[in-house]
């Protein structure tokens, strides 16, 4: 099985290789070919050394897609996108990466596919950003796409391209509407979700962190650890059972601010909560106002994907796979 995945530089692509590493056949099949992309060269598994191969490629760019459709690969991971605060800042770099790559690479596999026939799994990473405001109490997977930033708009926009390319049998595709990842490892980013990791990752580290909005935002958010098993299990599920709505709102967990910093009281204690400084941004409160809060994911949930239930748990994931299992603060 030749697995591409696109964006593998990334942290959910980096977390997937060492997934698809650790359980060669975790796919269904053993993998006997990987090939990894991203605009920087990803880094390579060393028990991935003898099948993988990376390469630094913008898909955006003029005979970039056509290279990597040529390979043919059985199961391809597209999660190649700029964060939500960067598409907003730069208009024609979010369109232009976001959705003109993403239309490259379907093309690119319809194209590949009238040669001889080719009809590989294609696995997108979409966003709850696809929703926006107003919004009833809990969103399904029926509730209109109305997005109120731009990089909502190339996923929406990218997410009907995916159901019509795979009605019309070019490829056999499933949108995976992501929650707010969190916590994620590293150093911040330019998303604007960024500080809901940085309230719990910089404290849990000794180090202090910025608030930017009140305790009362409310936001859906999923594991690291549950991101890559959801990409996993879209690439093995019978889709038969999926039926043409191609995009699926992942479970996840509905929460607070107030119970993300209450959650890490009780795991690392008052000294921890005392480094989580409060500075307002209203630009920052303006994008998060426009985000979905809660979900009806009972379609995913009947398929088999699942998330974490509480706060404590995604905090304790992060200890145990980023932390060595300890808090260092």
């Amino acid at each position: 099985m030749h697995v591409l995945v696109i964006g593998a530089a990334g942290m959910i692509g980096r977390k997937l290789v060492e997934k698809l590493a650790g359980e060669k056949e975790i796919l269904g099949a053993e993998i006997s070919r990987l090939s990894l992309v991203d605009v920087v060269e990803p880094p390579v598994p060393p028990a991935l050394a003898d099948l993988a191969s990376a390469s630094a490629m913008d898909i955006s760019q003029p005979g970039s897609a056509e290279k990597l459709a040529a390979m043919r690969p059985d199961i391809i991971f597209h999660l190649a996108a700029i964060v939500s605060g960067e598409a907003e800042a730069d208009f024609e770099k979010g369109y232009r990466i976001n959705l003109d790559g993403t239309r490259a690479l379907f093309e690119a596999i319809r194209l590949e596919g009238q040669k001889e026939p080719y009809r590989p799994r294609l696995i997108f990473a979409s966003s709850i950003a696809v929703f926006g405001a107003p919004f009833p109490q809990k969103i399904g997977d029926e509730f209109f796409s109305t997005p109120l930033t731009s990089y909502g708009t190339q996923k929406a926009i990218s997410e009907l391209l995916l159901s019509d390319y795979s009605r019309r049998g070019f490829f056999d595709g499933l949108g995976i509407r992501l929650p707010t990842i969190c916590i994620r490892p590293g150093k911040p980013n330019k998303a604007a979700s960024g500080f809901f990791s940085n309230i719990l990752r910089e404290p849990l580290a000794g180090q202090e962190a910025v608030l930017p909005v009140d305790e009362d935002v409310r936001h859906w958010f999923a594991s690291p650890r549950s991101a890559v098993d959801f990409f996993i299990h879209a690439a093995t599920l019978d889709l038969e059972g999926v039926g043409a709505r191609r995009n699926l709102t992942m479970p996840g967990l509905s929460a607070l601010v107030g119970e993300e910093i209450e959650a890490l009281r009780r795991i690392a204690g008052e000294k921890a909560v005392r480094l989580i400084r409060r500075e307002p941004d209203p630009v920052i409160r303006r994008i998060v106002e426009g985000w979905p809060t809660d979900f009806d994911a009972r379609r995913a949930e009947a398929l088999g994907f699942r998330a974490e239930k509480s706060f404590d748990e995604i905090i304790r994931i992060h200890i145990e796979d980023e932390l060595g299992g300890r808090i260092h603060g």
